[in-house]
């Protein structure tokens, strides 16, 4: 052992010898005033940063939102309106949705208003529909400012007399309050209309409720109003249709179609007033409808739960949620 350790101590000093100044470089002596040296310079970095983060409003809330796009709660919300019959404009069933609605809004911490109006009878898909009372509901946050830019969306609680409308239109209703459910700013507004169905031929048998709602508009909310978004038959296919009044009006056309490509969604274009943008865009406010797949059941006793995709949902609900973030 003693040998062994002599013959260490030699290269080691020979090494020392060999190698002149270099070996002192690594000396213990000198290797803590590095290691210490380098606190100061990494502590201070961490304060600037929560400094800076609260003054940009923009990115952190596209980038991380709250919660994604709940597609199986949606669904929930489809089963449960079908489930509840046909929801006719002016009847008790109708009413039992509305309550049902409102109360998921406000549970989502939204304030919450209805509007009625009062609807002719008429015929409505074939079938007699009495004159009455509807309503809209009127959802936002705390905080909004109707003369601030904002923007709407809507979809109709209604259906035609014969049908339980899971696709026309319990989907629409189901993307409308999962994406409130989401969405965390004071800028927007969600609108369930009343009334969509026809009660006889001609716009003006059509579209009561949002009629009714865009009438209701001061000048300063017309004037702050960006855009408005029908959900109006979202749940079946798997290609996002968003269409324009007019094929010479594209602008708010693109701005969901921008959307559904951050999202990596596919899309189409067409045009289709057939739904309550209409009565945005007739009274010169911009809007679009997303929805409008045709579907075999439309209409009719079958249109069940189980005609809608929930992946189709969540397309929907994924390109109005990142559209609404823009």
């Amino acid at each position: 052992m003693r040998a062994a350790a002599a013959a260490v101590i030699t290269l080691l000093a020979t090494a020392a010898c060999t190698s002149g100044t270099t070996a002192r470089t690594p000396s213990p002596t000198k290797a803590p005033p590095v290691v210490a040296s380098t606190p100061p310079v990494v502590s201070p970095t961490p304060p600037p940063r929560p400094a800076t983060l609260p003054t940009s409003n923009g990115p952190p809330a596209v980038s991380t939102p709250v919660a994604p796009f709940d597609s199986a709660a949606a669904l929930g919300t489809v089963r449960h309106l079908a489930g509840l019959g046909p929801r006719e404009a002016t009847s008790t069933t109708y009413l039992r949705a509305l309550s049902w609605l409102e109360q998921r809004f406000r549970s989502a911490g939204y304030q919450t208003r209805r509007q009625a109006l009062r609807v002719p009878a008429g015929v409505s898909w074939g079938v007699p529909v009495r004159a009455g009372t509807t309503w809209n509901l009127i959802a936002t946050k705390p905080g909004f400012n109707s003369a601030a830019p904002h923007r709407i969306v809507g979809a109709h609680l209604d259906t035609v007399p014969q049908a339980p409308g899971a696709e026309d239109n319990a989907s629409g209703i189901s993307v409308l309050l999962g994406t409130a459910q989401v969405h965390q700013r004071p800028s927007a507004v969600f609108v369930a209309f009343g009334a969509e169905e026809p009660r006889g031929d001609g716009d003006n048998r059509h579209h009561y409720g949002s009629r009714a709602y865009v009438a209701s508009l001061p000048p300063a909310q017309r004037r702050a109003l960006r855009g408005m978004v029908s959900l109006d038959r979202v749940g079946v296919g798997s290609v996002v249709p968003i269409c324009s009044a007019a094929a010479e009006d594209p602008a708010l056309r693109n701005e969901l179609r921008a959307a559904a490509t951050r999202v990596r969604v596919e899309s189409r274009v067409c045009v289709n007033r057939s739904s309550d943008h209409w009565s945005f865009v007739r009274s010169g406010l911009p809007g679009v409808r997303l929805g409008s797949t045709p579907y075999a059941e439309y209409h009719s006793a079958q249109d069940l739960p189980r005609v809608v995709s929930p992946a189709q949902l969540d397309r929907t609900g994924r390109v109005l949620t990142a559209w609404l973030d823009s």
